[in-house]
Formats: structure tokens, C-alpha cells, sequence
């Protein structure tokens, strides 16, 4: 653009130089930084940089500009101007704070607010508004309160705008008790009054205060955001009843009041009562579709799910991916992996960040490579950053299926690593045996002061359990304790248990469970009696078996353990009334399963089961493998 050139075309072709409507008419085709160049020396030329109702025109055209010379031009102005009578008018200057309060830099908002106070323009409530706004986004408490010390001393203390912009600034930095204060001195009060104290108390946790508000409030200042946000209360604290007398109250009722209900039926696992609401309400969006398969999906309805799903006007990604969940939580892998693909063939449906984890969550649960390459390859294809949850997730996919190598590589180029990426990685090396490696790993996060969290502890103390690093096992516990401050959990606990059993120090691990300082469950106490079975401890085990069934009766594992102990003794009458025990309250074995992919394809072999097609190859295989008797062998695998 050359505005020099330009200014004797078109339409100003008949303005002389020193006009203003060529500069006012070329102020629309600024955009970088040699068009504001040219703007400022025309304007020094003309003599223009003098007049008050051009430069208030740029000001007011470029202060709001997304063009960042532009926005900086308009400010120069602002503070550049001689007219004295243009000092006193906060009016150009709400202009300009409020190009930065609501865009990208804050801070300079409050820098011009200052400005404008030094240079003895004192600000009206819109400046005080907008430098409150401006100190909420950066969280700056300590100069809001300065604000708020400076309108106490002037006469727009008490306007309304005001007092409400001082409470929502208190809240969205978190401090609730400045905002009560100010609450309880106005005199006056309206609906954002209420609102906003309602609001800030649900976000800080405060149900009961945000429904003693709620019943303060005069009924003729309760609107429909009002009730919404009361609804929400009550039915996220687990309120349903008192959601639903809310509900039947209102005077009127949107959109987000039925999703509301019908989000809080879902959760409280009233999935006919959500779908009494999902078919009377006036109309529904892709909240209510997705809720309604949410809950279904829960409820273990996953048909009626899928018919909903098919039943939709249109769908988007929150839509998928709320089906591809709900295939997951009841087992249907194979399943959300067909909408996963249907997806990348649509395109007005590309997956999301929430997507390709779920489809990596999948391939790892299948042990499917392939498939978790190509979803790789999609995701570099489609430029998908891993340096967030993705990357969790590839590097999960691939130690579970196998290539701890590939997990490495995607883990070395994450380039900033976060807590998530460390624990993946570690507890990838302990599928995998390789408790050396993830031990100094952990090492080198001490080294790089990444702060651990529970999760990073019982991934190393599970990749020491499985390779037998007792001492390191032991020194990893004793840097959770002592030098992070954490306290351990039971699974922490439990680790400890199976590394200390797991090397056959069983009087050791006895001793830890007894001075554990919370009470041990039967998951602790089923790690030692397995460890005693294995290092020939029967006596030991069978105290513990005894126990745990007086614990979990109802689990066949502890059945099962206790009866293996009783074999190991020779009790083979114990052995039977364990088994008996078992009939008569109807406790079943979950048979054990083996699977392997083959070409794509995953075959799962299940005990006593002969449903496989391939069964009979694949034990006369095993058989020769084995011994030299295949018969043997084929009977010896179906009393796995």
C-alpha cells in the first residue's frame, strides 16, 4: 500500500493534499507495520498529528484492530497528543485499555490505566471496570485491591457497575471472603449481584452458601440464569430430589435447564428418568443426544445407546466419541474402533485430541500393532502434537503392544515432558522387566527435578517387584516418604509387599502389613499368600488364605489360592470342602484366556473352551512342541 501514491485515485482524485478524506477513507487499508509508517509521516506532513477529531477518529478505528501495529500506532497517539481539552475525556483512553483488558496483554491495561491517572485524567467506571477485568486475567490481586482503595475515595464508589465489577474480580481470582465483603456493604443489589456471589460459591465449593443465597434472593431478581446456576448446584452436590422440586418451580425453562436435569439423571444412574425429560422436552441439541448415550452406555444398555446414536439429526466429534467411550466401558473394542474409522472418512467429522486417545486406549487394550501404527502415521499426517496426552497415550499403546523400543522413541521426542510422559514411559518398563531402566529413569527425573506424583511411585516400585530390586525397591519408598512428603497409599503398600515376597522375604513382608499404618485389603494379603505358594511357605499361606476369605467372600481367587495351599499340604479333604464351599455359593473360576494377533487379525483361547476353529492345530502344535504325544498334550491344555 502506498498511501501517497493512492491518495489521488478513486474517489479522493478531486481532494487536495491537505483534505482529511483521503487519510479518514485510507485508514481501512492499514494492516502492517510500513502501512502505519506511511499513515504517520502523512499525517506529519499535513499537519493532521495536530487535529483532535482525526487523531480521535484513528484512535477509535485502529485501538481494537487484531493487526498489532495497529493497536500500537493507536496508543502512540493516545499518549503522544498536545491538546490539553483531550486530556480530561477518559473516553479515547477506555478505547485503547480496553484493546488490551480484553486481548492478549493484560498487563498493558493496567499500564495505560496508570498512565491516564498520571497524566491527570481521572477515569470514569468504565476505566475502573477495565483495569479490574485486566487485573482478573492475570490473577494480580494486590493491584485490584489498590483499585479498589482508590474508587473508596471517589463519589462512584457505590455505583452498582462498579461494586459488581470489584465482586466478579475478587471472585475470578479466588477470593471469596474480599468479595462477601463487598457483597454485604452495597446498598443496592441486582440480579448480577446475586448471580455472580451464586457463582462464586459453587466454584469455590460452597453448595450450602450458594442455596442460602439463593433463598436471601428476592424472588423478583431470580432469573433464568439464576435458576440455572441454583439447578446446577443442587444436582452436581448430589441433590437430585432437590433438583427436581427446583425443576418443577421454575417459572421458565431453556435448553441448558432439561441438559442439566438430564445430565444429573445420568449421574445419580437414573437413566429412565432422563429419558422420560430427553422425550417431553421442546427441543434438544447435541448435549442431549450425547448425555442420553452417556447414560445408557453406563447403565450397560449399550444397544439402546447405539440406537440413539443412530438416531441423531446430525453428530459431531463430542457425539463419537461419547459412543466410542461407551463401547469401551462394556468391552466392545473392536466396536469403537468402527466409528474411530468411519470418522476419518468423514470429513465433516475429523477426530479430536479425546478421540485418538480413546482409539489408542483401545489398540492397547486389543494388543493390536498395526492398527496403533496407522494411527500413528494419521495423527503425523494431521500434525497432532504429542506433547500433551497423546504422547501418554502412543507411548502406552506401544509398550503394551509390545515395542517398548517405539514407546522409547516417542518418549525421547516429546521435547517438553510432563509428569503424565514420565509415568507412561515407566510403567511401560515395568510390563516390560526392565526394572533397571526404570529405575534410573526415575533417577534422571530426581536429576532433572520433575517432581513425581503417587502414580510415578508405584510404577517404579511395580517395575522393581517384577525384576527382583529389592534395595531399590526399598530406597524408591523411602524417597516417596522422605523427601517428596508423600504419603503411600495402599498400592503403594502392596508393591512394597510383592517386592519383599516376590525375593522370598515373607517374615519381612508379614511384618511391613502388620505395621502398616492403615489397614491392609485383600489384594495385600493375596500378594503374600501367592508368594508363599511360590517359595513353599504353605503354613504361612494358609493362615492368610483363611483370613482372606473371611475378608472377600465372594472372590473366587481367594478360593482358589486356599485351595492350592491345601493341595500343597496333602489336606486334599480340606481341598474338597473348599470346593464344595465354592458350588454351593455359586463362586465360578474366571477361566484363564491367552490371545495372539495374527495378520490382523487377534484370536483369544479361553480354558476348557473348544469354540476356536484352529483349537485342535493349535494344541496338536503345542503338543509336539512339548512332548512327544499329542493326545497328551491336547488333554493336558483343556484342564488348564
Amino acid at each position: 500500500m502506498l498511501l501517497c501514491s493512492s491518495s489521488c485515485s478513486s474517489s479522493s482524485s478531486c481532494q487536495p493534499w491537505s483534505s482529511p478524506a483521503p487519510t479518514l477513507i485510507l485508514l481501512q487499508s492499514c494492516r502492517t507495520l510500513s502501512d502505519v509508517a506511511q499513515l504517520h509521516s502523512r499525517l506529519i506532513t499535513t499537519g493532521f498529528i495536530r487535529s483532535p477529531s482525526i487523531t480521535t477518529n484513528i484512535i477509535l478505528s485502529f485501538s481494537s484492530s487484531p493487526h498489532p501495529p495497529l493497536a500500537q500506532f493507536a496508543r502512540f497517539l493516545l499518549v503522544s497528543r498536545r491538546s490539553p481539552s483531550s486530556w480530561d475525556d477518559p473516553f479515547l483512553w477506555n478505547a485503547v485499555i480496553k484493546s488490551h483488558s480484553h486481548g492478549l496483554d493484560p498487563r498493558q491495561a493496567l499500564a495505560l490505566f496508570c498512565l491516564m491517572l498520571e497524566s491527570g485524567v481521572f477515569g470514569d467506571k468504565f476505566s475502573f471496570s477495565l483495569a479490574l477485568k485486566a487485573c482478573s486475567r492475570v490473577g494480580d490481586v494486590r493491584v485490584g485491591k489498590q483499585i479498589h482503595g482508590l474508587l473508596s475515595k471517589t463519589d462512584i464508589r457505590s455505583n452498582l457497575y462498579l461494586e459488581n465489577g470489584l465482586i466478579g474480580f475478587y471472585l475470578r481470582c479466588g477470593d471469596y471472603s474480599s468479595a462477601y465483603r463487598v457483597f454485604v456493604r452495597m446498598p443496592h443489589m441486582d440480579s448480577v449481584t446475586y448471580n455472580s456471589m451464586i457463582d462464586g460459591c459453587v466454584k469455590c465449593g460452597m453448595v450450602d452458601s450458594a442455596c442460602a443465597l439463593f433463598d436471601s434472593m428476592p424472588p423478583e431478581k431470580r432469573n433464568l440464569i439464576t435458576w440455572n446456576s441454583i439447578l446446577s448446584v443442587c444436582s452436581q452436590s448430589g441433590g437430585l430430589e432437590h433438583a427436581w422440586e427446583l425443576f418443577g418451580e421454575m417459572p421458565e425453562r431453556d435448553l441448558i435447564s432439561w441438559n442439566t436435569m438430564i445430565d444429573a439423571c445420568v449421574k445419580a444412574g437414573k437413566v429412565n428418568e432422563a429419558r422420560v425429560l430427553f422425550d417431553v422436552m421442546p427441543e434438544r441439541d447435541l448435549i442431549s443426544w450425547a448425555s442420553m448415550i452417556d447414560g445408557y452406555a453406563k447403565a450397560c444398555k449399550i444397544d439402546i445407546a447405539r440406537s440413539l446414536f443412530d438416531e441423531m439429526p446430525q453428530r459431531d466429534v463430542v457425539a463419537c466419541n461419547t459412543m466410542m467411550a461407551g463401547y469401551v466401558q462394556n468391552g466392545l473394542h473392536e466396536e469403537a474402533l468402527d466409528i474411530f474409522h468411519c470418522m476419518q472418512n468423514d470429513i465433516l467429522l475429523s477426530p479430536d485430541i479425546t478421540t485418538l486417545s480413546i482409539a489408542l486406549s483401545v489398540v492397547a487394550q486389543l494388543v493390536c500393532l498395526d492398527e496403533g501404527l496407522a494411527i500413528h502415521q494419521y495423527m503425523e499426517q494431521k500434525s497432532f502434537s504429542i506433547n500433551g496426552k497423546l504422547g501418554v497415550s502412543l507411548i502406552d499403546m506401544y509398550s503394551k503392544c509390545g515395542s517398548i523400543e517405539k514407546a522409547m522413541l516417542v518418549f525421547d521426542s516429546i521435547r517438553d515432558k510432563e509428569v503424565d510422559h514420565w509415568n507412561a514411559m515407566i510403567g511401560g518398563m515395568a510390563i516390560h522387566g526392565l526394572g533397571e531402566l526404570a529405575f534410573n529413569l526415575f533417577m534422571e527425573m530426581e536429576r532433572l527435578s520433575v517432581e513425581p506424583d503417587d502414580i510415578t511411585f508405584i510404577g517404579v516400585l511395580n517395575a522393581c517387584s517384577h525384576s527382583g530390586l529389592v534395595k531399590e525397591g526399598l530406597i524408591v519408598f523411602e524417597i516417596m516418604r522422605r523427601f517428596h512428603k508423600l504419603y503411600p497409599r495402599l498400592q503403594h503398600y502392596g508393591c512394597v509387599v510383592d517386592i519383599l515376597s516376590r525375593a522370598g522375604h515373607l517374615g519381612e513382608a508379614f511384618k511391613f502389613i502388620e505395621a502398616m499404618p492403615i489397614e491392609p485389603n485383600e489384594v495385600i494379603w493375596r500378594t503374600l499368600l501367592s508368594n508363599s505358594r511360590i517359595h513353599e511357605n504353605p503354613e504361612i499361606g494358609k493362615v492368610i488364605a483363611e483370613h482372606l476369605i473371611q475378608l472377600d467372600s465372594r472372590s473366587s481367587s481367594s478360593y482358589i489360592l486356599l485351595s492350592n495351599t491345601y493341595a500343597s499340604l496333602n489336606l486334599w479333604g480340606s481341598v474338597s470342602r473348599i470346593r464344595m464351599e465354592m458350588k454351593e455359593k455359586n463362586i465360578k473360576k474366571i477361566p484363564g484366556c491367552s490371545w495372539i494377533e495374527l495378520e490382523g487379525t487377534l484370536h483369544e483361547f479361553f480354558a476348557y473352551d473348544e469354540s476356536h476353529p484352529q483349537v485342535s492345530d493349535a494344541c496338536t502344535m503345542l503338543g509336539r512342541m512339548l512332548i512327544p504325544n499329542p493326545e497328551v498334550a491336547f488333554g493336558t491344555y483343556l484342564n488348564l
